[in-house]
Order: structure tokens, then sequence, then C-alpha cells
């Protein structure tokens, strides 16, 4: 199958991708002010440089798109036709980065969280959001995921 536009329109497309101040971040942080959390953004001192940070109580989020992390099981990831291989080596390495990522925080004393593209999709995400947020801050994991299946079906 051929791509539907010529590659210089993809590229363009492709480079207007942001990597922050993303809809679904900018809904998270809203949602955790609104829980009444304050935080930082994108510390460059911490490993993969978290989109959001809670200094005071060692929790780093990183709020992930399901197509650019392979979110597996979510129904928006679905590997491109073309260039197949390009993508499967380009997204596998950012699964690897993100878990090195993931591990350098543990083991300096962080709780990680990853939160889902796909949650923030949702009509009720932003009326869900704050509570379940403040609960897994609130909670002990070290490490947790908030997706679209876990939450509303």
């Amino acid at each position: 199958m051929t791509d539907v536009v010529d590659s210089q329109t993809r590229s363009r497309m492709m480079s207007g991708i942001r990597g922050k101040n993303t809809r679904p971040e900018i809904m998270a942080r809203r949602a955790l002010f609104r829980a009444g959390f304050r935080f930082r953004l994108h510390r460059k001192d911490l490993p993969g440089k978290p989109d959001i940070v809670l200094p005071g109580r060692r929790v780093a989020i990183f709020v992930h798109g399901c197509f650019w992390h392979l979110h597996a099981g979510c129904p928006y990831v679905k590997l491109p036709s073309t260039r197949r291989l390009f993508w499967q080596e380009k997204l596998q390495g950012n699964l690897e980065r993100d878990c090195r990522n993931r591990v350098a925080l543990i083991q300096m004393g962080w709780r990680v969280l990853i939160l889902w593209e796909c949650l923030t999709r949702t009509p009720e995400a932003a009326i869900i959001l704050p509570e379940i947020l403040a609960q897994w801050i609130n909670g002990k994991e070290l490490a947790g995921e908030i997706s679209l299946p876990d939450r509303i079906q």
C-alpha cells in the first residue's frame, strides 16, 4: 500500500508533531492542578526528561502517545504500512529508551507513572483524571500505568 500523500507533505506532517505541551499532557497538568498538586515540567536533569514532576513527592509522570510508545493492546496503535522496518526499529528504540529511563528514575528513588494518551481521548477523562492521578500519587507503587482499558470501557 502506498502513502496517500507525497513524501514532502508526509515529512512536513510528521515534523509538526510536538514532543511536549501536547493536548494529553495539558489535560494531565490541568487534572493535577485541580487535584491540588503543584509540579514542574520537563526536568532536564532527570532521565527521560519527564513531562511532569512532583519534586516533593519524588513522582515523575510521562504522558505517552500510544503510537509513539507502542501501547500494547491499544486500538490507537497501528504500524504504518509503508517503511515498516524503519518504523519498527524507531518505535522499538522508543520502548527500550522508556524502559532504561524508568529503571534509572526508580534507582534514583523516584516513583514513575505512565499516563497513556488513549485515556485522555474520552469525554469523561477531564472529570475522572484528577481523582485517578491523586489515587496513584498518594499510593505506594514505585511504577504504574494508567490507560483506557484500565479505567473506562
